[in-house]
C-alpha cells in the first residue's frame, strides 16, 4: 500500500477500514485510540478527537501540515504529540497506531516490566514485527511531555508502551503499523497467560538466527 500526498482518498479509506477492524475486534473501546499516516508532501492524516475508530468518516479525518496545523477536517486527536514524536525520531515511519488494547495496558501496569524491553523474546513474529518494546512512564493523556519521553528513546524503538494507557506503534506502512500493534497485543496476552509458569523463550541463538535471516535491528539492551 502506497500513501500519497496528492490523492489521499485511498489512505482515508484505509484508515477507516483498519480502524473499524480494530474496534470491532475489541482492541480499542469507545472513542479511544487514534491512527495517523504521513503523506508524501509531509502533511498528515489523523483521526479526529473523540472519534470512535469503528465509525470514522473519511471526509472528516483531520489533515495537518508538517508543523501540526489543521488544514481541513475535524479537530485532531489530542494525542498528536506522541504521533509527531515517533515520526520525528523514526524517519522511515509512515504510520502510527495508538490503542487502549486490554492486554497491553495490563502489561504496562506490572511491577516486573523492564522499561527497555517490556516483553521477553516469546515468539519469532513478535521480534519480526515489533522488535523490542519500550515502556514510557505515565503521563496524562494529551500531555505534550509524553512527546519528550518518546524522543528520549532516540528512535531506537518502533513500538512503545505508555504506562497505564496503551501501545503506540510506528510502521513504514499503515498495514505494518496495525499488524505490529496487533502482534504486541497478542504477545502481551501470551505473557499474562504464562506469567508464573516458567515458559521457554527464544534462545540467544534463535534470536541471532532471526536477526540474520530477516535483517532485524534490535535495541542493544532489548533481548
Amino acid at each position: 500500500m502506497k500513501e500519497t500526498g496528492t490523492g489521499d482518498a485511498k489512505v482515508r479509506e484505509d484508515i477507516c477500514r483498519f480502524g473499524r477492524s480494530l474496534f470491532e475486534r475489541g482492541l480499542t473501546p469507545g472513542s479511544s485510540g487514534n491512527i495517523s499516516v504521513r503523506l508524501d508532501d509531509g502533511s498528515y492524516l489523523v483521526t479526529p478527537t473523540n472519534a470512535s475508530l469503528g465509525f470514522l468518516d473519511p471526509a472528516r479525518l483531520s489533515r495537518l501540515d508538517a508543523q501540526g496545523r489543521l488544514l481541513s477536517g475535524d479537530a485532531p486527536t489530542k494525542e498528536v504529540p506522541l504521533h509527531s514524536a515517533l515520526y520525528h525520531t523514526r524517519s522511515a515511519a509512515r504510520a502510527v497506531v495508538h490503542l487502549h488494547s486490554t492486554h497491553s495496558v495490563a502489561l504496562s501496569m506490572l511491577p516486573e516490566i523492564d522499561p527497555h524491553a517490556v516483553l521477553p523474546p516469546m515468539t519469532a513474529y513478535y521480534l519480526m514485527r515489533c522488535g523490542a518494546t519500550a515502556l514510557v512512564p505515565y503521563y496524562r493523556p494529551g500531555d505534550p511531555a509524553v512527546a519528550d519521553a518518546i524522543k528520549g528513546l532516540a528512535g531506537k524503538y518502533s513500538s512503545v508502551l505508555l504506562a497505564n494507557h496503551g501501545p503506540v506503534v510506528a510502521g513504514d506502512t499503515l498495514e505494518a503499523a496495525v499488524f505490529a500493534t496487533e502482534e504486541l497485543e497478542e504477545t502481551a496476552r501470551l505473557y499474562l497467560l504464562l506469567r508464573g509458569l516458567n515458559p521457554r523463550f527464544l534462545s540467544p541463538e534463535q534470536i541471532a538466527d532471526l536477526v540474520k535471516k530477516f535483517g532485524l535491528t534490535l535495541p542493544a539492551h532489548g533481548h
